[in-house]
């Protein structure tokens, strides 16, 4: 009797428990892509207004350079520096979106800056984004410069 309920409860309700967590849907996923592109946008067009609404107080960012750049004030003055001092079209293309729990996601996107001498500079960056407030926000960015 014992091995027919360990049976049971490993084939049949295990998988149904354990499969649930990480899984977006596809309205997660359309909110996400959404935010990573108000980020994209804000970013291109100096909109503080915007940045500041999708970043959460904390926020932090690595990026290329090796610079930390901490919380929301830190954080959007070197964005808007970066901005300013190397200008072009920026494009954010997710490739992977993971989830952690119902609250909490891992962002994975190309990044290419088409710079205005024809180059184009091809990064990655992974954001760490927070259901908070009814809303996804940015809590973090790791910015990667691949070499070779």
């Amino acid at each position: 009797m014992k091995n027919i309920f360990c049976i049971i409860l490993f084939n049949v309700i295990a998988p149904c428990v354990f499969a649930q967590g990480n899984k977006t849907d596809d309205k997660e996923r359309q909110e996400i892509f959404s935010l990573i592109d108000n980020y994209s946008h804000a970013r291109e067009n100096k909109d503080t207004i915007l940045l500041k609404s999708i970043l959460t107080n904390d926020v932090d960012q690595l990026v290329s350079s090796g610079e930390w750049r901490n919380g929301i004030t830190g954080s959007m003055e070197g964005m808007m520096r970066s901005t300013e001092s190397n200008p072009g079209s920026r494009k954010l293309i997710i490739e992977k979106i993971r989830s952690i729990n119902s609250e909490s996601a891992i962002v994975d996107a190309r990044y290419e800056i088409q710079n205005t001498n024809g180059t184009t500079r091809k990064m990655w960056s992974t954001f760490i984004v927070v259901h908070k407030d009814k809303a996804w926000k940015i809590t973090a960015i790791r910015n990667m410069l691949p070499t070779g």
